[in-house]
């Protein structure tokens, strides 16, 4: 209990951090060169082909996480939001390489929102309170889509909140995981997911040099597929719980103690 109430002070803390250092950073402004990536290369008549293509996986991923949640009779609206908005987040991401504006930057960042707060939803019902993470996910996920729209709309094309909302969550679910414990016990698909990101984040920041390195794949695509990496061992982490799932779903009380019994027997 005590290891807990450390973690509810230090999320708190990192919550009041970030919201009072952002009236004390100007806004942020997106830059046109931003859309100016490396690898240009066309193929087949596509624009930016390796970085559009690289989308794909996350197609796919999302697609086999709605596949896997749908199949759960009871339902597990967190969960398969979370692979719906993956799915958004590659075509989105697809929609917006083939024609890199700010405006089209919209369809990319607006699902990602979706996927960050949903995750962060999720990562607190299953390790704080179930019930705090199902209150928590509509208002998050708002919170999410004004975050675009602020950015959109916003005079000065403000950033700050669009990069609270992918941070705070970011930053958050370490702490969770050190300070609280999982109702399914394991919590290393987690840690495979940050890692992935942060990796991914390293690749787009360093898109042009490791273009020239290899000089056949840009770090931006690369950033794709470890991201869409690092989210295919969460669903595999997810699958395995499936048996989880059901009997904390959809079983009476008692089936756990009787499947050890049949197992001995």
């Amino acid at each position: 209990m005590k290891k807990e109430k450390i973690g509810v002070s230090l999320l708190l803390i990192l919550g009041l951090i970030v919201i009072i250092g952002m009236f004390f950073i100007n806004p942020i402004i997106q830059k046109e060169y931003y859309h100016l990536f490396s690898d240009s290369r066309s193929f087949m008549n596509i624009p930016n082909f390796w970085n559009v293509i690289s989308n794909y996986p996350f197609i796919v991923v999302g697609g086999l996480g709605i596949i896997n949640f749908m199949a759960i009779k009871k339902s597990m609206l967190s969960y398969t939001l979370l692979f719906f908005g993956i799915v958004l987040v590659g075509i989105g991401s697809g929609y917006y390489h083939l024609y890199p504006t700010t405006q089209s930057l919209v369809w990319d960042r607006l699902p990602m929102t979706v996927v960050f707060m949903t995750l962060f939803s999720i990562v607190i019902k299953e390790y704080i309170s179930e019930r705090i993470g199902g209150l928590f996910l509509w208002p998050l996920i708002l919170i999410g889509i004004f975050s675009v729209g602020y950015w959109v709309f916003s005079e000065s094309g403000d950033l700050r909140i669009y990069a609270l909302v992918q941070f705070y969550p970011m930053l958050s679910i370490p702490i969770i995981l050190i300070f609280f414990k999982s109702k399914y016990g394991n919590d290393f698909e987690y840690w495979i997911l940050l890692t992935a990101y942060i990796i991914a984040k390293l690749l787009e920041y360093f898109d042009t040099e490791i273009y020239k390195l290899l000089g056949f794949v840009s770090g931006h695509s690369l950033k794709h597929l470890v991201a869409a990496l690092g989210l295919y061992f969460l669903l595999s982490a997810y699958k395995k719980r499936n048996l989880t799932f059901e009997k904390s779903f959809k079983r009476p009380l008692g089936f756990s103690s009787q499947l050890q019994k049949e197992k001995i027997s």
